[in-house]
């Protein structure tokens, strides 16, 4: 399939920093627009477009968050929609957030929380594609299983980086972990190449739920055998393969052969060089080791890294939100991010990794019962929903956009997944406008959403 750019990267302007953050008994003398300036100026960016990045890691939470129980409290809300949590106060004068979020709440200076991304979508599948892809999806009929992953799919991010801009290094483009988003016979789309072809899917990591310590083993070298003895290997075959073939299997070995040579993905999947107190911050669990392996492959150099917190519904809280929020899910996802701040500045990865997190959608306004006496919870809700930027130029300290007083509507500009896919190919270097062409020839615009500016700059909460 071809590739046409239809105009230059955008540009990417980097000031030199110029501010150095004071204490935060320093920041009670600042008004919140000097403080929000001076955050700016901190950043080193400008109005002029975000920052370009080696990596983009996209933190799914897959099922979806719901807004009024994490960073869009509405405790003036009525008793039936505000919930049981309380919002504490962060770094950040003024804003606040779930007390269930006291990690987050401490580094929101780090943070961008977008409180207004919509689409139209309250289904998982096709709400899923949308956010990963910044597309919809295209189903072949009404049910569950017309909508599930096919080739005709728009392609995922890390799939796009691999045809646009390929490489021979041995590191994949995208690689997604702890597991594939599957139930029974149904297979979310948006998660690999789609109409690219399976060629350019990218690497799927998968941690075993109950050890989330048992590394995976497919990309280790397997006894006995070296590089230089697979290089043999592979030139043997060559010479053994008439010229003219077309067989796509040998491009896939060829990769595959790139990638176990390299080594440098397994020893990033390989935690046991890890010190032990760090694997102890991020939690020793599915969400703490996603993330830090995470870490580990933006380290190593993989563009595009997927890291989803828990299996597809985790974050479905249809049932007992509040107490699976409180004692289970919110605290995890506390402890693992905030680490992974933590590590990524301490390395110097954070200021050129751009980190986003969100669900597919939010939750319902509305606490209710699934079934006659079944622990209230929240139901699917696509018209408003946060997502939380961090790192690669983002100005942090700031929360963009507005719902309305039920959480149910944006009252302020909303954000869509084309806008969230324009912000981060643009961060990659990747002009929006590129042309890709499906299975049938056709051309396809990579995006056509807006890059979410207010991000980079020192927006009004």
């Amino acid at each position: 399939m071809g590739v046409r750019r239809a105009g230059q990267e955008s540009g990417i302007t980097i000031s030199r920093r110029a501010f150095v953050q004071a204490g935060y008994s320093g920041l009670l003398g600042l008004g919140l627009p000097q403080w929000l300036a001076a955050r700016a100026a901190s950043a080193g960016t400008s109005a002029s477009g975000p920052r370009r990045v080696r990596s983009v890691m996209v933190i799914l939470l897959s099922g979806g968050l719901g807004q009024h129980d994490s960073f869009d409290m509405k405790p003036e809300a009525p008793d039936a929609m505000r919930g049981e949590f309380r919002p504490i106060q962060t770094s950040v004068p003024g804003l606040e957030i779930c007390e269930h979020l006291p990690g987050l709440a401490a580094r929101l200076d780090r943070l961008a929380i977008v409180r207004t991304m919509s689409h139209p979508e309250g289904n998982h599948l096709v709400a899923v594609h949308r956010v990963l892809t910044g597309h919809p999806s295209r189903p072949r009929g009404a049910s569950d299983l017309d909508r599930v992953a096919s080739r005709d799919d728009f392609p995922c991010f890390g799939a796009v980086i691999n045809q646009v801009r390929p490489r021979g290094d041995g590191i994949p483009d995208g690689v997604s972990l702890p597991m594939r988003l599957i139930e029974g016979p149904l297979t979310w789309p948006g998660q690999d190449a789609g109409f690219l072809g399976p060629r350019h899917d990218p690497w799927q990591i998968r941690l075993d739920p109950n050890r989330p310590d048992r590394r995976d083993e497919s990309l280790a070298m397997a006894p006995g055998l070296d590089p230089d003895r697979l290089h043999r290997r592979r030139h043997l075959l060559a010479q053994c393969t008439h010229p003219a073939s077309n067989d796509p299997f040998l491009g896939q070995q060829d990769a595959a052969l790139a990638m176990l040579c390299n080594g440098e993905v397994g020893r990033a999947l390989d935690l046991s060089r890890e010190d032990p107190r760090l694997i102890e911050r991020y939690g020793d669990n599915l969400f703490g080791r996603s993330l830090l392996i995470g870490r580990r492959l933006v380290e190593a150099g993989v563009p595009v890294v997927q890291a989803t917190m828990g299996i597809v519904q985790t974050w479905d809280t249809h049932v007992a939100n509040f107490p699976r929020l409180k004692n289970d899910l919110l605290p995890r996802l506390d402890r693992g991010v905030s680490a992974l701040l933590d590590d990524m500045a301490a390395r110097g990865l954070l200021e050129e990794t751009l980190i986003v997190m969100l669900g597919e959608f939010g939750r319902t306004p509305r606490i209710s019962e699934l079934t006659p006496g079944a622990v209230p919870g929240r139901d699917h809700w696509p018209f408003v929903f946060p997502a939380i930027f961090a790192g690669g130029g983002v100005v942090g300290g700031q929360a963009i956009g507005k719902s309305d007083r039920l959480g149910a509507h944006p009252v302020t500009r909303s954000f869509s997944p084309p806008d969230l896919a324009a912000t981060l190919y643009t961060a990659l270097g990747v002009d929006p406008s590129t042309e890709l062409r499906d299975r049938f020839g056709r051309p396809i615009r990579l995006c056509a959403g807006q890059v979410i500016e207010p991000i980079y700059t020192a927006a009004s909460i």
